[in-house]
């Protein structure tokens, strides 16, 4: 783990004395969950479920908010047994989806979300001849609901197909009244009703936080960053952390600590619940 300046580990000394009030922001892939090159085989780390669990125990509560369809993200994750034990332990664990449209709590089992934004059917019939234009009519689709993703990672020059596909897929998107999200190798096109900083703000209302800490490793992540630097205006304790890959870099000087992928992101998790439990206990 590396702090960025002396101010990081000030950040991190706060948030541990407010540990009981904070809720703890994660997250999908890249952060609990390897990235892979097939989207439909990115489980989530062996030992995240039990970090999640015990670090349940000294916090507020814990919220998965990550692009992919929640019910992809319960079920790669194991999150409805994760939901169980913590309710056990009398806290909640949140999973919003899609930037925010899907919404499901291991108290409320269920998952809360609106239709399909106006657009995307017509979008998605348009979507092969702009891929053919490209020359990438081989970059795999996903359709997920509420959003088309396009990934890249497959091709054998991810980043230039990436490139040369961002812009047409820009222009496609605001035809339709869509918005497009890029992250890791892959172009999301969605509706511009919800992203990760309005479900940091929604969170943090609704818990009464006084903590947060929100951990995202590429460009999907920076307005949950935003969110949360906000937060720290408003006298929050805050703590942003990157989990850093080869791949992408965007949140690196934007981050309080810095840590090396999933594996990293739970030592940081350990750590906090040691700390937090010493604290409590002292």
């Amino acid at each position: 783990m590396q702090f960025s300046s002396t101010e990081g580990e000030h950040r991190y000394a706060d948030l541990v004395r407010v540990a009981p009030h904070t809720v703890v922001g994660l997250d999908f892939d890249g952060t609990l969950a390897p990235i892979v090159d097939d989207p439909t085989r990115a489980h989530i780390h062996p030992d995240a479920s039990e970090v999640l669990v015990d670090l349940a125990g000294e916090i507020a509560a814990i919220a998965v908010i990550t692009g992919r369809p929640a019910r992809q993200a319960l079920d790669l994750g194991g999150l409805e047994d994760v939901g169980d034990a913590i309710a056990a332990v009398g806290k909640e664990l949140f999973v919003f989806g899609q930037y925010g449209n899907e919404r499901w709590t291991s108290t409320h089992r269920r998952i809360v979300a609106p239709r399909p934004p106006r657009g995307l059917a017509t979008f998605e019939r348009e979507l092969p001849r702009v891929l053919r234009r490209a020359g990438l009519s081989e970059a795999y689709v996903e359709d997920k609901g509420l959003a088309i993703a396009v990934h890249t990672r497959r091709l054998d020059d991810p980043d230039q197909a990436f490139r040369d596909l961002l812009e047409p897929l820009k222009e496609l998107a605001a035809r339709h009244e869509l918005v497009v999200e890029p992250g890791r190798s892959v172009i999301e096109v969605r509706s511009a009703g919800s992203h990760k900083g309005m479900v940091v703000e929604r969170i943090a209302e609704e818990t009464a936080a006084q903590g947060f800490l929100f951990a995202g490793d590429d460009l999907g992540d920076i307005e949950a960053f935003d969110a949360v630097d906000d937060l720290a205006g408003r006298g929050l304790a805050t703590l942003r952390v990157c989990s850093a890959s080869n791949e992408e870099s965007a949140l690196m000087s934007l981050s309080d600590v810095v840590v090396r992928g999933p594996e990293g992101v739970l030592d940081l998790l350990r750590r906090l619940t040691a700390d937090a439990r010493s604290a409590r206990v002292a």
